[in-house]
């Protein structure tokens, strides 16, 4: 929290939110509703414009489906990364999720010229 300050600068004109946190960490699933909150509702941006990425350590025993995240992140599109086993996969994720949001700038940008036209 001592960076809250430098918040707001992160903040402006963010297109998108990335949340990577270790699931194995109770305090991390406590932490990732308070940069829930801060970054994206409060930005406000739509929930598509967040991804979660529940991040595995290599040799963790990672029990990808186990994980239940509370209401409002259970809305949220939520991806295991584990870099030894599939990096594949997380790149194609990021892809997809990169892909969404630069269609919505250029929705929202298309949208901003024609108001300016009328």
């Amino acid at each position: 929290s001592r960076f809250e300050t430098c918040w707001p600068a992160l903040m402006k004109d963010s297109h998108g939110v990335i949340i990577i946190f270790n699931p194995e960490l109770p305090s991390h699933l406590k932490e990732i509703e308070m940069w829930y909150s801060c970054f994206v509702q409060q930005q406000p941006l739509l929930d598509s414009q967040c991804l979660l990425v529940a991040h595995h350590k290599p040799g963790s025993a990672g029990d990808t489906e186990n994980l239940s995240l509370a209401y409002p992140l259970s809305k949220l599109k939520l991806i295991h990364s584990n870099l030894e086993e599939d990096p594949e996969d997380v790149r194609m994720e990021f892809m997809k999720y990169f892909r969404s949001i630069i269609t919505l700038i250029n929705e929202s940008r298309e949208r901003e010229e024609m108001s300016i036209i009328s």
